[in-house]
């Protein structure tokens, strides 16, 4: 049976993230911030979605600030096959999994939407907020019958992250904030199940899963004036996806194993600290930052049964990771002001552990961006970013059936290589 239950099972609220954010995190949660390739954000508070990247922000915020836009991504993947094999059944022989190169697996365009909203409660130094996002998620769709059907097929993983917010304004200068993450995910995945003889056609699992699970979020800024300061946590959550598992397509000895069973997945998404700076108060500001994400949580997939006993596991042993990045704004004039920005972003994963499900590589980020103030009142933001995905290798060894007669060794090798263009809008209020 195949040991990928839910091997990318977090989040994306209507959309999902290809091999342009580390592992399953999506880093798009700002249409703004994607033309300043996210620079600064622990620190930059120009707009309602501070309440994101450091809710501390929110003190630079007079009134009441909205913010409400989306991201289309348009997403170029493909495999090439190096010689995937399977064996029959009880390990005998090695015989190539044949099929196409599974397509391009993503939608076009993938689309991740977000909102933000911040006010001032009049005549205090306190401000609320609330966060509408989607920071994990994946989406991918190859074609069946393709040379790594057995790792996977489908992988549609969506979610909603809705982030209650509070900010104090200690001094002039030193604010602090605050939140909890309320996370809902629900994940439909299927993948190939390979029969006794490669002669005969294939099996196929089916796993749909579903939870919601808490956690929550802190951070301080600090005005020097010419320059500001950031930091912000965001804590891992501990999820414990239920479900159904089905097994349908199996023949002769194996078709005792058709049907459908009750499962349940705990995962963690990662810890997140970031920091970041801006320098300027006149026509230019420069912005930097960095994220440090606590992957190495994501040790193993494992699906329980009801009475604790675990029939599906997968390694995937994630490494901890880093991203930078640097970015710089220029007004124009009151009405105009023109953004850019860079970003190296690591993969968590690795090349024996790697899985078709999250086809994954650092990535390097090109962005601009503008911002039209239309009146006092109302802006709109437009930014573009091309992601440039190093090409890295799948090298899964899978044994399915394990501990059966019917023990069937699973080598899926492929090269995976990508890009992708994003187009970001939003439209910012202040009342």
């Amino acid at each position: 049976m195949n040991r990928s239950f839910i091997v990318a099972a977090l989040v994306t609220a209507s959309g999902a993230a290809p091999a342009i954010a580390g592992g399953f995190y999506l880093q798009e949660q700002s249409p703004l911030a994607v033309g300043r390739a996210f620079a600064g954000e622990a620190a930059a508070a120009d707009s309602a979605a501070t309440v994101f990247y450091n809710p501390a922000g929110m003190t630079n915020l007079p009134g009441v600030s909205v913010d409400a836009g989306g991201h289309l991504l348009f997403v170029q993947s493909s495999q090439t096959n190096r010689g995937s094999t399977r064996s029959a059944a009880g390990n005998q022989g090695s015989f190539p999994t044949g099929g196409g190169n599974g397509g391009n697996p993503f939608d076009q365009p993938v689309i991740i939407p977000s909102g933000y909203f911040s006010a001032q409660i009049e005549g205090s130094r306190l401000w609320l907020g609330l966060g509408i996002s989607a920071p994990f998620g994946v989406k991918v769709v190859y074609d069946n019958g393709w040379f790594g059907r057995y790792d996977s097929i489908r992988s549609d993983v969506e979610s909603l992250n809705i982030q209650p917010t509070a900010a104090y304004k200690l001094t002039d200068r030193i604010s602090i904030g605050g939140g909890f993450d309320i996370q809902r995910m629900t994940a439909k995945l299927s993948s190939a199940l390979p029969n006794v003889s490669p002669l005969l056609p294939d099996g196929l699992l089916e796993i749909r899963g579903q939870d919601m699970a808490f956690g929550w979020n802190a951070g301080v800024s600090v005005d020097l004036g010419a320059v500001r300061l950031g930091a912000h946590y965001r804590s891992h959550i501990d999820h414990q996806l239920s479900g159904v598992a089905a097994i349908s397509g199996l023949l002769g000895p194996l078709a005792a194993s058709n049907g459908g069973t009750r499962g349940f997945a705990p995962l963690s998404t990662p810890d997140i600290a970031s920091v970041g700076a801006t320098f300027g108060t006149g026509k230019l500001r420069l912005l930097a930052g960095g994220s440090f994400y606590k992957w190495s949580r994501f040790k193993n997939i494992n699906v329980n049964t009801p009475t604790g006993v675990t029939f599906l596991s997968s390694a995937q042993n994630y490494r901890d990771t880093y991203s930078v990045s640097a970015g710089a704004e220029y007004a124009l004039s009151k009405k105009l002001t023109l953004r850019a920005g860079t970003m190296y972003d690591q993969t968590p994963t690795r090349d024996a552990y790697r899985t078709t499900r999250v086809p994954d590589g650092d990535r390097i980020w090109a962005t601009t961006g503008v911002t039209a103030q239309l009146t006092k009142a109302v802006a709109v933001n437009m930014s573009y970013a091309h992601i440039f995905v190093k090409s890295e290798a799948v090298n899964r060894t899978d044994p399915l059936f394990a501990g059966s007669p019917a023990v069937t060794t699973i080598n899926t090798l492929s090269t995976n290589q990508g890009h992708a263009n994003e187009i970001a809008s939003s439209i910012s209020l202040r009342f």
